[in-house]
């Protein structure tokens, strides 16, 4: 792996808070040149270690969003989520439960391609001896909202980092895209940072209207950037998700509880044999053991808890990762 100083991580964090916060920018509140920010970017982008994507926010559900649990035989799990990290409409693709369970995260461009995915779409192998789909009802927490344990910037760095603008909280209030729309997203969604004259070329229309189509879809809360990144570059090595059953009347209480965890990077209710799950980054096992004893044995009204420790992510928002 790349080694890294404070500069890297700094930067790692003030793209968490905008991934698209103008080099600039970030050099002023870092305190170095913009030549700097930038080699640092390119060096850390060049080595798959860091990059930005633009992504739908937490909550946007577009035609269905479900977690998937698959089981595999000994030894076919890592082809399993290859084939499903290769899918457009999958994301956290990853190898769990000491590497015989594949679990990923799917979103349905349409109604069709929901129920087509679920029935038909999934791999066919006797490789996968089981397959449990959870469907997410609400999002308490998740991508693209940062992730709360950095801590390379001081509190005034990230005040002076942090967009100024108010996204919609409530998913059903913020619109679909329109087809217009799609080549702008679908460049962002490989590469965030993409300058505008570039996303003039693939939309056909000025620079300037690019500018203003992207800070109208953000200033709606239909457009978001979030920094994908290796996440021991920052020291947490452990990522767990968790799998909870809590009684419907606590659900809530419990969901928004989890949610203001600090360790908690996605929180959501879901259909399915259990109803609340959420993905942890916690340091290292000890710290893992003192969340789950600690923080998640006093949320409130669960009754059932399962951890899946996360071996290796084949994929996360964006492309496959090598």
């Amino acid at each position: 792996m790349v080694d890294i100083d404070d500069i890297d991580r700094q930067l790692i964090h003030a793209l968490q808070l905008d991934g698209r916060a103008p080099f600039n920018l970030i050099a002023e509140v870092l305190g170095v040149s913009d030549q700097t920010v930038a080699r640092r970017y390119r060096r850390l982008r060049s080595a798959d270690l860091l990059r930005v994507v633009a992504v739908p926010p937490a909550g946007y559900l577009a035609h269905g969003r479900w977690i998937l649990r698959l089981r595999c035989t000994p030894g076919s799990s890592e082809s399993v989520a290859e084939a499903l990290a290769r899918r457009p409409d999958t994301a956290w693709v990853q190898l769990a439960s000491g590497g015989t369970e594949v679990q990923c995260i799917t979103r349905a461009a349409t109604p069709d391609e929901a129920e087509q995915l679920l029935l038909e779409k999934l791999p066919r192998t006797s490789r996968i001896v089981d397959v449990a789909a959870y469907s997410v009802l609400h999002v308490f927490y998740g991508s693209p909202s940062p992730i709360r344990l950095l801590d390379a910037l001081t509190p005034e760095q990230v005040a002076a980092l942090r967009p100024q603008r108010e996204f919609a909280a409530d998913p059903a209030n913020i619109p679909h895209c329109g087809p217009d729309d799609r080549p702008l997203l679908d460049v962002l969604a490989r590469d965030g940072r993409t300058a505008l004259p570039d996303l003039a070329a693939a939309t056909g229309w000025s620079p300037s209207t690019v500018r203003r189509r992207v800070e109208h879809l953000r200033s709606l809360g239909a457009l978001h950037f979030y920094a994908e990144f290796d996440l021991r570059l920052v020291g947490l090595s452990h990522s767990t998700r968790l799998w909870m059953t809590v009684a419907p009347s606590g659900l809530d209480a419990a969901g928004r509880a989890l949610a203001a965890h600090p360790e908690v990077v996605f929180a959501a209710a879901t259909s399915g044999a259990t109803n609340l799950s959420a993905t942890v980054l916690c340091r290292d096992a000890h710290d893992l053991y003192r969340y789950l004893t600690d923080r998640v044995a006093a949320l409130p009204g669960v009754t059932h808890v399962e951890s899946t420790p996360v071996i290796r992510n084949l994929k996360r928002l964006g492309r496959v990762l090598h």
